[in-house]
């Protein structure tokens, strides 16, 4: 079946709904963060033994747009809501699939996987304004007491930052932490839409472009001070939810942004935060959308973490 302007063939078995095998692009490999490369860096990643430089997680996003839209239509880019636990790194070169299996009438379950099965992420997708628990929501929950932390050690739950003011352009690149625009994002996204560019965007429902889901976090997250994180450690993206509020974001709109930290802990590889970001329409001052993003930071990627720490 085709869904509305996605040019996307998707298979349709009882309440599951899958996309077709898609190979997502590294946009990343340029990423400075707090001076320095990231993990998407092909020799950063060697040197913490991964397979190589992984694709942001977010880019993974785009493959469940066109299987929430068959279900909920446009309300997905007005009052949708995905919260996704990543759980395999993809390289470039990697194949993924989508699968959304419906729950009820206002959510269902997400996984995504490689060509041989392996797991890449999971979560669930709901459509608001009523939404049930989220894949983030209860595993928030279920976090205890991080225990000593060396590298978020200055962070507290309930600090907050003002992020400025914000708008993400097709042509502008969006800082050092996403040296890409709008446009390089559109000519290698896995699933085009129209209504992401700016002809296609004058006939969508609202009049104008809106920002691809998958976006958001990158608008979400590309201005204003850091938290105080102990460096150079390279760090990425364990838990991610983008939550439209009185969607869609627009292109060309400014949003005031603010963040908090809402919570700590680790594993055995990482420390960790959670933080959630709102883009607040600075013409209207009502919340477009709400990111809860859970970075992971890895220990031995630290140099003053304590030796004997490391496991």
């Amino acid at each position: 079946m085709h869904t509305d302007q996605f040019e996307t063939e998707l298979d349709t078995d009882g309440d599951t709904i899958t996309g077709p095998w898609r190979a997502p692009a590294q946009m990343l490999a340029d990423q400075v963060v707090d001076g320095h490369a990231s993990v998407h860096d092909d020799d950063q990643a060697a040197a913490l033994g991964l397979s190589g430089a992984p694709i942001e997680g977010p880019t993974h996003f785009s493959q469940f747009d066109p299987l929430c839209m068959s279900r909920w239509g446009h309300a997905w880019f007005e009052r949708g809501c995905i919260s996704s636990h990543f759980r395999t790194m993809v390289v470039e070169g990697e194949q993924v699939r989508a699968t959304l299996t419906v729950t009820s009438g206002s959510g269902g379950r997400i996984d995504a996987q490689k060509a041989d099965g392996t797991p890449v992420l999971t979560g669930t997708v709901s459509i608001g304004p009523d939404h049930p628990a989220t894949e983030l929501d209860t595993r928030r929950a279920a976090q205890g007491d991080p225990g000593d932390l060396f590298i978020v050690d200055r962070l507290e739950v309930g600090m907050r930052r003002d992020g400025g003011s914000v708008s993400m352009d097709h042509t502008s690149q969006n800082g050092p932490a996403y040296p890409f625009s709008l446009d390089d994002k559109l000519r290698r996204i896995t699933e085009p839409h129209p209504w992401y560019t700016a002809d296609g965007g004058a006939h969508s429902p609202w009049g104008r472009p809106i920002v691809p889901m998958e976006m958001i976090s990158v608008l979400a997250h590309a201005s204003g001070p850091g938290w105080p994180v102990r460096s150079p450690a390279l760090g990425l993206f364990l838990d991610l939810e983008i939550r439209l509020v009185h969607g869609p974001v627009l292109v060309d709109q400014p949003y005031d942004v603010t963040r908090e930290v809402i919570g700590l802990s680790q594993s055995r590889r990482t420390e960790s935060y959670w933080t959630r970001t709102c883009l607040i329409d600075a013409g209207t001052g009502r919340t477009a959308a709400e990111v809860v993003l859970h970075s992971g930071v890895f220990k031995e990627s630290y140099p003053d973490y304590p030796r004997d720490r490391l496991t």
